[in-house]
């Protein structure tokens, strides 16, 4: 049998990897400034989390959700804790695609309306509602294409005032930055004014937090810079440091009620000892403040190099624009000098999405093999 054939697959095979460094089958060590698409938040094989997932197998790896699971009000405590996000109600799933798939039916049962507002550049996952509302048509089958969605420029208050007056729209979703679309970010004039209509209207707004939440702006969730309440926040990617898991906070005013919604394997006890070990790790080893001072220091190195155009995003969750494309430049990094990046949507742009454990000497090893690579 052979897989289905979706995926362009550089030639190298990771066998092992530990914290930021990956090795492949011929024992070549690569630097990850990539954390395969920013799920890798507390470094690869993190002791705290090797011993969580290994003493949680040897008692309980799976039931289903028709059972107490006192790990889901542990998560649930140490994600309010750790973000300070006080009184909301956590449900939990198994991607961000999930999470946001979730998001949107509990804001069309909570408004009893059906249309989606979303922007340009976005991703929000790839299956029904949350691939209707990506701006991507490739990836939008026609069955996906029933859901109402209708896409704005970033920062197009206006154009949003004029959809939600139609009182049709059960949500507003928007990634605080965009993954990737190109590290672009909303102005807190724009996500404001966003949380003032959809209360104005009767309509959610949901923060998607997969790429940029769990600390990798260096705040917990990257929309609280801007001191906006979200109705709903999903989340994902560095929740589990490779475990699957996703989810989504709650707001207080949305009532749950019995069969609302439903996983089958969403918090399971693997799951969420996975997402335990990372909040521990993230508040033990500080690392929303390394991500901070690391991003500083790597900024300021990204300055010093005159191809450079500009640096977008925050935190480790950062962007190298140049005025060329940039999938030779990233071959050459990762086949020459041994360094995983990533690509966005703009040709043009370098993504740079490590483990939240990243020091400055790795952020030197990068830089100097860019100059050599440039």
């Amino acid at each position: 049998m052979n897989l289905f054939d979706v995926y362009p697959l550089f030639d190298i095979t990771p066998v092992k990897a530990k914290d930021v460094f990956v090795y492949d089958e011929n024992g070549v060590e690569y630097l990850d400034l990539y954390g395969g698409h920013a799920v890798i938040s507390i470094g690869h094989s993190h002791p705290e989390y090797v011993c969580s997932l290994s003493n949680q197998l040897n008692n309980i790896g799976f039931y289903s959700n028709s059972i107490q699971n006192p790990l889901q009000v542990e998560l649930a405590s140490a994600i309010e804790t750790l973000s300070g996000c006080k009184d909301y109600q956590l449900f939990l799933c198994n991607s961000g695609a999930e999470a946001n798939e979730n998001a949107l039916k509990l804001a069309s049962f909570k408004t009893g309306k059906s249309k989606v507002l979303a922007f340009k550049n976005g991703f929000h996952g790839r299956t029904s509602a949350a691939v209707a509302a990506t701006d991507n048509a490739k990836i939008i089958a026609p069955i996906n294409a029933q859901q109402e969605v209708e896409l704005f420029e970033l920062g197009d208050l206006k154009g949003v005032e004029k959809a939600l007056a139609k009182n049709d729209v059960c949500a507003i979703i928007i990634e605080t930055i965009q993954g990737i679309g190109g590290l672009d970010e909303a102005t807190t004039e724009f996500l404001k004014g966003l949380e003032s209509l959809s209360k104005k209207h009767n309509a959610l707004l949901i923060a998607d937090e997969i790429q940029c939440g769990f600390g990798r702006t260096g705040d917990f969730f990257a929309y609280q810079k801007h001191g906006i309440t979200p109705d709903i926040i999903s989340m994902a990617k560095g929740m589990g440091n490779g475990f699957p898991i996703g989810g989504i906070l709650i707001h207080p005013s949305i009532k749950a009620s019995y069969g609302l919604l439903g996983t089958t394997f969403g918090g399971n006890h693997l799951a969420c000892a996975a997402s335990l070990a990372v909040l521990k790790v993230m508040r033990c080893e500080n690392l929303m403040t390394n991500a901070k001072t690391v991003s500083d220091y790597f900024i300021e190195k990204a300055n010093t190099i005159p191809q450079i155009k500009a640096v977008k995003g925050r935190g480790l969750m950062l962007g190298l624009e140049f005025d060329f494309s940039i999938a030779a430049l990233r071959k050459d990094l990762i086949f020459k000098h041994h360094i995983f990046t990533g690509s966005a949507k703009s040709p043009n742009l370098l993504r740079i999405l490590p483990p939240l454990t990243l020091q400055k000497k790795h952020v030197d090893m990068f830089f100097e093999a860019l100059k050599k690579a440039l």
